[in-house]
């Protein structure tokens, strides 16, 4: 079975490909010719190495991309390769990116706002009312709630959301043929038809230790925020943040008292100034520049009539296309250097036809 998505799949399975040496590949060819290449083109890619280019050359992994292919087929499971339209875009900033993900669900996950919000398995009753709280006030926003369907805050947070009627995606740690814990799996039905699921793991993925911290990398890429509502100073919600920091994302966490274990992990993430406190969900809407964003498009439009030069016309252009954007993806897409677009992105700030969001993000007022 000859499939482009074959391809697609076997280059995710690969040994000693990892998702930085899977982009480095694609640079330079497409998945088919990566498997059909002779040995002095993929050792002439700089960076790919002998050991690399025999593990391509002696991959013999094409029936297990054929069964992930029939049941992705079989169970309405969306792949989303990195040049989709539909894979979350955000992801493309961060170096490790996933080439492929595997995606079951109904939400957009590019949509314009985006949270993951993360926290201890074993919660406390504070955790529990913060989680709830937060929810509940961010009920109305429209925000995408991401997080890990992982036993304690992320479970609450999901089921949460749902009551609430967010959407809420769970990313997962393992293949998407089961669901860990099992516990969860009712919920987990309920949220694909109220957000989804999203793995970057083949079926027959078990959920083992070492793959959290990669699921832990998609939830804090993918958003544009994340927060930490409670957690120790070790464990999975502090890679997440570090993590998110790392991607120069918005990072928030909530304060616990200073003798209480459990939050000793939040309060070291706002001593360390590697989170801003936060104290309730109307603060994260103002911070992000969501709560006022609709007022401010009507105050605006007139604005947009304003002469324009070349070069702030092909970023209002691109602002237009793609809601949001960040200043790195404003240089690439709009082939100006990047000099041209600083020099473009302040002109338009003044003129109040853009404005600045955090994460080093703008939208059009």
């Amino acid at each position: 079975m000859e499939h482009p998505l074959m391809y697609r799949i076997a280059l995710t399975l690969v040994p000693n490909i990892g998702p930085v040496i899977a982009r480095l590949l694609l640079q330079h060819l497409s998945p088919e010719e990566i498997f059909t290449a002779r040995r002095p083109v993929l050792e002439g890619i700089e960076g790919l190495g002998r050991l690399r280019a025999d593990s391509i050359l002696k991959f013999n992994g094409f029936s297990q991309a054929e069964r992930e292919l029939v049941f992705i087929e079989k169970h309405g499971v969306r792949p989303l390769f990195l040049t989709d339209d539909a894979y979350p875009q955000r992801l493309l900033n961060c170096y490790d990116a996933p080439v492929l993900l595997y995606y079951k669900g109904t939400a957009d996950l590019n949509q314009s706002k985006i949270i993951a919000v993360v926290g201890s398995r074993l919660h406390t009753e504070y955790g529990r009312l913060v989680c709830e709280k937060l929810i509940d006030d961010l009920q109305h926003s429209g925000v995408l709630v991401v997080s890990g369907l992982a036993y304690g805050i992320d479970s609450l947070v999901h089921k949460h959301s749902l009551k609430a009627k967010l959407q809420t995606v769970g990313v997962l740690a393992h293949g998407l043929d089961k669901i860990y814990p099992a516990d969860h799996f009712a919920m987990a039905r309920e949220m694909t038809g109220q957000g989804g699921l999203l793995t970057e793991f083949v079926t027959g993925t078990q959920p083992d230790r070492h793959h959290f911290p990669s699921r832990n990398r998609i939830v804090a890429g993918m958003s544009d925020a994340t927060i930490v509502v409670e957690t120790e100073i070790k464990g999975g919600s502090m890679i997440t943040a570090e993590l998110a920091n790392g991607y120069y994302k918005d990072v928030f966490a909530f304060p616990g008292r200073t003798l209480d274990k459990k939050s000793s992990g939040c309060n070291h993430l706002i001593k360390t100034n590697r989170a801003q406190l936060l104290t309730d969900g109307k603060q994260l809407l103002e911070t992000m520049g969501w709560a006022t964003a609709k007022k401010a498009v009507k105050k605006q439009t007139r604005e947009l009539f304003i002469e324009l030069s070349a070069e702030e016309q092909a970023i209002v252009t691109l602002l237009q296309e793609r809601q949001q954007a960040d200043i790195d993806e404003l240089h690439l897409r709009s082939g100006l250097s990047s000099s041209r677009v600083a020099v473009a992105v302040l002109n338009l700030e003044m003129q109040h036809v853009i404005q600045a969001l955090p994460g080093k993000m703008y939208q059009l007022l």
